[in-house]
């Protein structure tokens, strides 16, 4: 298969054109403007070219974790029966945090660890860190998730001694959460903590009064879903589960009840099917019907879509299922009494799914009516997609040529990509990751966006986060710039902001040739990927200090390119440029504030630069003329230090001149020295 077959190349942006959409919410099309359909029930706008650019937070990082991510993480948290032990033992700097998979041991290590330093003060490790040579940089609480087998083996008293007096010389701590499955050595035993999950019950009720919290119920609806979870039907359901996942499932059914007014026993019945068997006899089901089929796989690849997208991916996987089949390709050509067939809910209805209520949303001047669809419960769409494609030979055939037969559809490239991952994240094979390489050299970006979110949904698992960057790796050698603009798409999401440092290195490489004009959508994609970058704050020095670097190369490179856009509007305005995506956006004087010696170090290489040192001395000049810029910048003390940092220097002599004309002829008043 490839990805370029049956697909119409559209023109690509010039460089740092304007995206014009609201970050997470709006995506582009060809031309003109298209109102589609919702992911979690927003509405999105698309403007420009194709392609979803909704960023999706990471589950584990490497690096400092934002404080709003830990404080949402432990939201609603349940103190376990084990947490005064677990805490006892972190009181020696290292606890290994041994639990069953998915009883909430990360939720609690982040609250140990917040306890000690504050939702500000954690960072995550790379489970392949090699502890014994790791030394503690910072007073902080640190989090390695997931050690492997290999790590467990070389973790012996002496190696977890040392370890502690490193911690214990910096006031930090480290928390090692270890699966149940993994052994280690008997002397660690005096730094194992075992988890025990707090009862489902008491999870469920935390949860519901946290939706509460959060504005979704009002305190009536609280005390209902509250009496719905005593229920002796719940009260079964919960008690015969540990795992937290159910009880936070069970809370959000019993919201969804309350809210919509439907009946608890509903809710219960959703909450009692078994995923994986109502995948395998709804597919053994419909295995004699293309109709049926492709109706169940488009749900299962686009659930929560509208239903005319649904309906449109079905009618396009139903003639690549029946050409599987001769025999029912002909069949297809018998006439038939029945003209109309069934109706689109009597087929939902035949496969366990449902629309949801229509509604009407609004942005703007426009209004929207979509009816997204789902399965009855909430995890079948995984069960059956995963049988699907795994369980039958040629299946993943189908949907990869379905996928690439579709026309775009708002937000299929988000949905369909992060559903692709879970799957291929279950795969085996030494060829798994390869199966994306079609996509990823399309010249569609809504294509590359979908390879992007699937791999970002592969590396949320631990153990696989070093293949997707390996692969990462070869793709950023090659030639083909679409391959090489999914790499920085990549970058531009979940894979990025969990390893930023890895995908500064990366668009790092991608850069490493000659600007000779052919390479704007590469251009466009780094500038993506930066932007996706600074939304978060302990990204900007390291981000700022590449830009320097890159500023530095010679013009005619990728390089010097994309630092002189970077450089251009942050001295104009902000970077991203209003109106762009991007949650944080910076400006020069931002730089100069927060970063004084990263801004001492580009100014004067921005202002011997031709291709950005007309923008860097309006940006100067605006500084120095805003009061509120000014002080922002700190620029009495500023511009000094630049004179020091580039007495001589033509380009800072041309900013002297620029200044000198602009005040000679107003009443400004002069900073000297």
């Amino acid at each position: 298969m490839n990805g370029e077959t049956g697909t119409t190349a559209r023109p690509e942006p010039p460089p740092d054109t304007d995206f014009a959409r609201r970050e997470g919410r709006q995506q582009w099309v060809a031309q003109g403007v298209a109102v589609g359909g919702s992911v979690g029930g927003n509405l999105h706008l698309h403007f420009g070219e194709s392609a979803t650019d909704e960023i999706l937070e990471p589950k584990f990082r490497e690096g400092p974790y934002p404080s709003a991510d830990v404080t949402h993480r432990i939201r609603g948290f349940v103190e376990p029966p084990s947490h005064a032990h677990c805490r006892k033992i972190l009181d020696g700097r290292v606890l290994l945090l041994r639990a069953e998979r998915g009883t909430g041991a990360t939720t609690s290590a982040f609250a140990l660890l917040a306890e000690r330093y504050g939702p500000d003060g954690l960072t995550g490790l790379d489970a392949a860190e090699r502890l014994a040579t790791w030394t503690p940089t910072a007073r902080a609480g640190y989090l390695l998730q997931g050690m492997p087998q290999q790590a467990a083996d070389e973790l012996n008293e002496v190696a977890l001694l040392e370890l502690a007096e490193k911690l214990r010389q910096r006031g930090a701590r480290l928390i090692i959460t270890v699966a149940a499955e993994t052994r280690l050595m008997p002397e660690t035993a005096a730094w194992q903590g075992l988890h025990e999950p707090p009862t489902s019950v008491e999870i469920a009720a935390e949860r519901l009064r946290t939706i509460a919290r959060e504005g979704r119920l009002n305190a009536d609806q609280l005390d209902t879903g509250l009496a719905h979870l005593t229920e002796p039907g719940f009260q079964d359901l919960l008690a015969a589960s540990r795992l937290p996942g159910v009880a936070v499932e069970a809370a959000e059914e019993v919201c969804e009840a309350v809210t919509a007014g439907r009946p608890a026993a509903r809710a219960l019945d959703n909450l009692r099917r078994d995923s994986a068997r109502a995948a395998r006899e709804g597919l053994e089901s419909v295995r004699n019907s293309a109709q049926d089929l492709s109706l169940i796989a488009a749900v299962a690849l686009l659930e929560h879509q509208d239903r005319s997208v649904v309906e449109s991916f079905a009618a396009v996987l139903r003639p690549l299922i029946e050409s599987r089949n001769a025999q029912g390709a002909a069949a297809q050509q018998v006439a038939t009494s029945d003209l109309l067939g069934p109706s689109f809910e009597t087929r939902l209805a035949k496969i366990g799914a449902r629309p949801l209520p229509p509604r009407v949303t609004e942005m703007g001047r426009y209004r929207y009516r979509m009816q997204p669809v789902r399965f009855h419960d909430k995890h079948r769409s995984e069960a059956v997609l995963r049988r699907l494609w795994l369980e039958y030979e040629g299946m993943g055939d189908v949907l990869w040529a379905g996928l690439e037969a579709m026309p775009y559809q708002p937000a299929a490239d988000l949905v369909a990509g992060r559903a692709v991952g879970r799957v291929l994240s279950h795969a085996t094979g030494t060829g798994v990751l390869h199966r994306l390489r079609p996509f990823a050299a399309s010249n569609e970006r809504w294509r590359r966006r979908l390879v992007a979110y699937a791999l970002g949904e592969i590396a949320q698992e631990v153990q696989l986060t070093s293949a997707v960057h390996t692969q990462l790796r070869q793709w950023g050698g090659q030639s083909d710039i679409n391959v090489r603009c999914t790499v920085a798409e990549t970058c531009a999401g979940s894979f990025g902001l969990a390893r930023p440092t890895v995908a500064l290195k990366l668009l790092d490489s991608l850069l490493d040739a000659p600007d000779d004009g052919s390479s704007s959508k590469l251009h466009n994609a780094v500038l993506f990927a930066l932007g996706v970058l600074l939304r978060e704050e302990v990204n900007q020095q390291s981000l700022f200090g590449q830009v320097h670097k890159w500023l530095e190369a010679p013009q005619s490179t990728l390089r010097h390119g994309c630092a002189a856009v970077v450089v251009e509007a942050l001295s104009l305005s902000t970077f991203p440029k209003p109106g762009r995506p991007g949650r944080q956006k910076r400006s020069l004087a931002d730089v100069m504030g927060d970063h004084p010696d990263i801004a001492l170090a580009l100014v004067p290489v921005a202002l011997d630069a031709p291709s950005c040192r007309e923008a860097t001395c309006q940006g100067l000049l605006r500084i120095e003329q805003d009061p509120e810029l000014r002080r922002r910048a700190d620029y009495e003390a500023f511009l000094p230090a630049l004179a020091d940092a580039a007495i001589g220097r033509r380009g800072f002599v041309s900013y002297l001149l620029a200044r000198h004309r602009t005040f000679s002829d107003g009443p400004q008043k002069e900073t000297h020295r």
